[in-house]
């Protein structure tokens, strides 16, 4: 197969073969397979055929749940949560369309990220923070979501490179959970104004995990509501609430949801 499109940039889906397997070539000057290292008409490595599945099942189901309370499904954005998952999988969901990834773990996200330096993809740190790692999140990730603390949020602006600015979400513990990380609400406002007054941090809004026999309709809602309420003061970039995952994200939509973050629907179980 030929292809003629001389730019270099685009990625093309093509079949080789009879077998309904797609291979993902840039440009005819690289011939090889991105994901699974066909050279030409030989293949080598097949990939998953599932995840391109996976993520229009998903899209649609945003899209279901967007419409069904009256939002834009263009205001939903999908984060697609790869931990433990290889990176081929995640550049078959990049080609899939997705192009913002959620990572829990530092030790096995960096070196994805450097594997994956090739897409343009916007990378999410969303686990735990460890005050000896924020350099690596600072200098490796465009969003970190599960900012709770002064001293975090001190160390990433202060180790954030000169010509970037981190994206940061404030990590509420709306349920008042004691087995997890985050902020009363009663705390968010006081963070919030330190934020504003870090130079490489951007505040775009808040994040929340609920737990898992919560309700997930009161539970957001209440984090919208908690949102909504520091809008006046938050300042020009203040448009996020990261809430909702793979068992409950349409309850998130509802309320008014504008990243869901989304593992195992789009990659399959974790392992």
């Amino acid at each position: 197969m030929s292809m003629s499109d001389p730019c270099s940039e685009w990625v093309f889906l093509i079949v080789l073969s009879a077998s309904p397997i797609n291979h993902a070539v840039i440009a005819p000057s690289r011939p090889r397979c991105e994901f699974c290292d066909t050279v030409g008409t030989k293949r080598l490595r097949s990939i998953s055929p599932e995840v391109a599945k996976n993520v229009r099942t998903v899209r649609d189901q945003i899209a279901d749940a967007a419409k069904g309370c009256g939002r834009d499904p263009g205001e939903v954005h999908l984060i697609a949560v790869s931990k433990t998952k290889p990176a081929d999988l995640i550049r078959a969901a990049f080609a899939a369309g997705v192009t913002d990834f959620g990572e829990n773990y530092l030790q096995e996200a960096i070196p994805k990220i450097n594997s994956l330096r090739d897409l343009s993809a916007t990378w999410h740190f969303i686990g735990a923070i460890q005050s000896n790692k924020t350099r690596l999140i600072a200098e490796n990730f465009q969003w970190v979501h599960t900012v709770s603390a002064e001293k975090t949020a001190r160390r990433l602006s202060n180790q954030c490179p000169a010509d970037k600015t981190l994206d940061v979400c404030l990590q509420v513990n709306i349920d008042q959970d004691p087995g997890k990380a985050g902020l009363a609400a009663d705390q968010v406002g006081s963070l919030l104004q330190i934020l504003g007054a870090l130079p490489r941090l951007r505040a775009r809004g808040l994040m929340t995990i609920l737990q898992q026999n919560s309700n997930p309709e009161d539970g957001y809602q209440r984090l919208a509501t908690l949102w909504e309420g520091l809008r006046k003061n938050a300042g020009p970039h203040w448009d996020t609430l990261s809430m909702g995952m793979s068992g409950d994200f349409q309850a998130a939509i509802s309320a008014g949801a504008t990243h869901v973050r989304i593992g195992t629907a789009v990659f399959g179980d974790r392992n």
